[in-house]
């Protein structure tokens, strides 16, 4: 087993975002009137270009929920070359968007930080056919080419590989470019599910197959906000009044409709190419398929976890060499500020 295992990952280490760069805001800072109340600064970093997978900060922005809460919240902006877990440990962001993953290397590197709400009950990642080729099930990924990248064949494809019986052989590299997956019907390919399976179906001119990985038995929690277990502590109020306004901000992302056009205003301005039938692909298809409304979500609200989930990620994990056995697995999260039914069925 190699470090990359167990690499800060974001969207994850599917980009391999590596380097190091000094984020800049994405969001100016809420702006104060002559007689508006003292609001206390909290940057929050994403893991990529804004987009709708981002929505619920914005949201959160844009209906002034942040500032309701007491919160001026400067909401940074990712990408390829920005390593945004350095970003958290160097102390340049009191918080960013990570995964399971990312707080199992926290772990194992004993650094003080830890995971407060997730915002995605599901991880994204899919994998996509052709229509019509009778790839309707992950028992049927056996004897053809899939295209996965670096990142997935740590973390997933160990995974896949056991629990149905696949072999490396069946590998074929993946660069982020759809030709590869498009000149050869049997193939398949990784992504997103609010993401590729979008630009395939203009491709093909009909939808592709698509089997969301979460659905195999793989849970990892993904959209996570992490954050120093001293601002944590030190600052319990504040980080609940972030939490808070940051959860309501997703509930009403999710609800779509006119409600969120100021939020998809930002998001567009931000990033040109998350154009409206992109991002209305995006929340649809989230909303499908219970990203962020799914699970203990279900009962518990959004960005909600549980010490059981993160057992038994873990343990699937090691056994099949993902992740070293022997993490003190009460390290990697807190419950103390979720699970309090915000924005609940």
């Amino acid at each position: 087993m190699t470090s990359a295992s167990y690499r800060l990952h974001r969207r994850t280490a599917l980009r391999l975002a590596a380097g190091m760069a000094v984020a800049s805001p994405l969001v100016m800072p809420i702006g104060r009137t002559p007689h508006a109340q003292t609001l206390d600064k909290l940057s929050i970093q994403t893991d990529w270009h804004a987009q709708a997978e981002h929505g619920g900060y914005f949201q959160a922005i844009a209906t002034g929920l942040y500032r309701k809460a007491g919160i001026e919240c400067d909401l940074r902006e990712g990408g390829p070359n920005l390593n945004i877990s350095q970003q958290l440990v160097a102390g340049r962001v009191d918080m960013t968007m990570s995964a399971s993953f990312g707080a199992f290397a926290l772990v194992r590197e004993n650094a003080p930080f830890f995971t407060i709400a997730a915002l995605f009950q599901k991880d994204l990642q899919v994998l996509i056919g052709h229509p019509d080729t009778g790839f309707d099930s992950f028992e049927k990924l056996k004897g053809r080419p899939i295209l996965v990248g670096a990142g997935g064949r740590v973390t997933y494809w160990p995974y896949l590989r056991k629990k149905y019986g696949l072999s490396d052989d069946q590998l074929k590299p993946y660069n982020y470019s759809l030709a590869p997956f498009l000149a050869d019907k049997n193939a398949i390919q990784q992504g997103f599910l609010s993401s590729e399976p979008y630009p395939i179906a203009q491709a093909l001119g009909r939808p592709p197959s698509v089997l969301l990985i979460a659905d195999s038995g793989y849970t990892p929690y993904q959209n996570t906000i992490a954050i120093s277990r001293k601002l944590a502590t030190e600052k319990k109020d504040l980080v609940q009044r972030f939490v808070d306004a940051t959860l309501e901000g997703w509930a009403q992302y999710m609800k779509g409709g006119p409600a969120i056009e100021a939020a998809n205003a930002m998001i567009k301005k931000a990033n040109p190419e998350q154009t409206d039938d992109r991002i209305a692909y995006a929340i649809k298809v989230m909303n499908e398929r219970g990203i962020v409304m799914s699970g203990d979500a279900l009962k518990d609200g959004i960005g909600a976890m549980s010490g059981e989930r993160w057992q038994s990620f873990y343990d699937a994990m090691v056994a099949v060499g993902v992740l070293p056995p022997g993490l003190d697995v009460n390290r990697a999260y807190t419950l103390e500020f979720v699970n309090k039914g915000i924005g609940k069925a």
